[in-house]
């Protein structure tokens, strides 16, 4: 199962939630008839999408299974999944995240740079982020830089500019409070 979004809150009284995508695909994603799982309680659980709005280009979902304000505050901060099978083929150069994650960061010269903890940006400014312990690193997701993508290897090579690894570290701390 591959995430699309996360419940971010109840939205109202009758059962609807307010979902930050984590898609590209956010209309093909989120309508009506489709079904996503969230992972409760031990079990994998499918909820229908009945209907749908969008409000700040977030979704507002409502599921045949949810019907109370209750129910949708019990959902909050799950993921919705969907089956990898149902993903559809990305053209050459592009890549879901899932598939990054975890991917090793080395230079052309072969140094370990980090692991990919995660992607920020959409699909026009991707940046890789990129744990070195305690640190991380941000590179963009560019054919200048990121040279060669082998997802089935688990492994990136990059070839950075002069200073962009030292530019743009930062140690967790730091960054939550709002450096950066």
């Amino acid at each position: 199962m591959v995430s699309v979004g996360r419940i971010a809150r109840a939205h109202g009284n009758k059962g609807r939630v307010i979902v930050d995508p984590d898609s590209d695909f956010v209309d093909e994603r989120f309508r009506s008839g489709n079904h996503l799982y969230v992972h409760r309680d031990g079990r994998i659980d499918r909820l229908s999408i009945c209907d749908v709005r969008f409000h700040q280009h977030r979704p507002i979902l409502g599921f045949e299974e949810v019907s109370t304000m209750t129910e949708a505050e019990a959902l909050t901060a799950m993921d919705l999944r969907i089956p990898e099978e149902n993903l559809r083929a990305l053209p050459d150069g592009s890549f879901y995240h899932h598939e990054l994650i975890g991917c090793s960061v080395l230079t052309l010269g072969g140094t370990m740079v980090g692991i990919v903890r995660g992607i920020e940006g959409n699909a026009e400014l991707c940046r890789l982020v990129v744990g070195c312990g305690a640190a991380e690193v941000q590179i963009p997701m560019v054919s200048p830089i990121c040279v060669s993508v082998d997802p089935e290897a688990r492994q990136i090579r990059i070839d950075p500019p002069d200073g962009l690894l030292g530019l743009n570290q930062f140690r967790g701390e730091v960054r939550a409070a709002g450096a950066g």
